[in-house]
């Protein structure tokens, strides 16, 4: 652990309703008053894990069986700087309560933005939000009815992110194709993102907006407001930063394995993907040469999941990988 910086074992505890388990903080304590997410500060020769299991047992009596790495997130409060490290926490024995007398509560994970949390939680109330996996779609290349078929499928099979990527003339010359794109998301409870400029995303009523990495560097502040998502390809370690400070939801990072879509760009491989997710203090995807079986080394290794475009539209199946990522 790095002198100086506080190390915090934060769990999100999930039911079976959807709905996260926080803890309001003692008026005395820092940040106190607030609500969050139950957790502590990892003792010395302590793993998070073991850190995780010892604080949600002292705090809320549950003995921990199944949990997952969540987020990692680096934050500077004026009085400490802290890095929270963030568990997915499924499967558990015991009632939860308060222990040590505060006030618990399950709240939607909808609703977990009207609470009142400190500002390092923002991210993880985001991260909650998104799924593990982020389905990009190309632009229609032949039979329109097999294309928008395809869609309804994969998004009836659980894709509930999708960001539509095509040629930016599409837009212009066949609006129809985009508006039948977002009716068939809105009716299946997807969110779709276009890859184009953000007040195009607007104007089609879309959820928000994906920047290709031209588009992410020529900003300087985030485009949208917080009605929309706002997420961003990035390759390096200076897009990743520059998506960060200007306040972007989520990014996707490649290429993380080759792919046939780009088979002169050098992958990154899970080492550098790691230590790039642990800098970016946002949800991170992984892309490039991704399948369903990389799922939970994609989690190990800080991401929110996975992103796929070839790995499901090229298969014989596509709604079919998309069950198989268990989303």
């Amino acid at each position: 652990m790095s002198t100086g910086v506080i190390h915090v074992a934060v769990g999100v505890v999930l039911n079976a309703s959807g709905e996260v388990l926080v803890a309001r903080r003692s008026s005395d304590a820092h940040q106190g008053g607030l609500w969050e997410f139950p957790g502590g500060k990892q003792e010395n020769q302590e793993s998070s894990r073991q850190a995780l299991q010892r604080e949600i047992f002292e705090e809320l009596g549950l003995t921990i069986r199944t949990c997952r790495p969540f987020i990692q997130l680096n934050y500077q409060y004026p009085e400490k700087p802290v890095v929270l490290d963030v568990w997915l926490i499924e499967q558990w024995t015991g009632t939860p309560y308060g222990k040590e007398g505060q006030p618990t509560s399950w709240v939607s994970v909808d609703k977990l933005s009207d609470i009142d949390f400190p500002p390092a939680n923002e991210a993880i109330i985001r991260a909650l939000q998104l799924p593990s996996l982020y389905l990009i779609s190309p632009g229609p290349t032949g039979d329109l009815d097999r294309f928008f078929a395809g869609i309804d499928a994969c998004t009836r099979a659980g894709a509930k992110l999708l960001q539509l990527r095509c040629r930016e003339k599409l837009f212009h010359e066949k609006p129809q194709v985009i508006y039948e794109v977002c009716s068939i998301c809105k009716a299946n409870d997807a969110k779709l993102l276009l890859n184009s400029s953000p007040s195009m995303a607007v104007s089609f009523g879309a959820h928000g907006v994906h920047l290709n990495s031209v588009r992410l560097l020529q900003l300087n502040e985030r485009p949208l407001d917080r009605e929309f998502w706002v997420s961003a390809s990035c390759h390096n370690q200076t897009e990743l930063l520059h998506a960060a400070r200007i306040g972007l939801d989520f990014i996707v990072l490649s290429p993380v394995m080759h792919t046939m879509s780009h088979p002169d760009a050098k992958p990154i491989g899970w080492e550098q993907f790691s230590r790039l997710a642990g800098l970016s203090n946002m949800p991170v995807y992984a892309l490039g040469g991704m399948q369903p079986k990389h799922m939970c080394t994609a989690w190990r290794n800080g991401a929110q999941g996975l992103a796929m475009l070839s790995g499901v539209w090229g298969a014989d199946n596509p709604a079919g990988i998309i069950r198989e990522c268990g989303v």
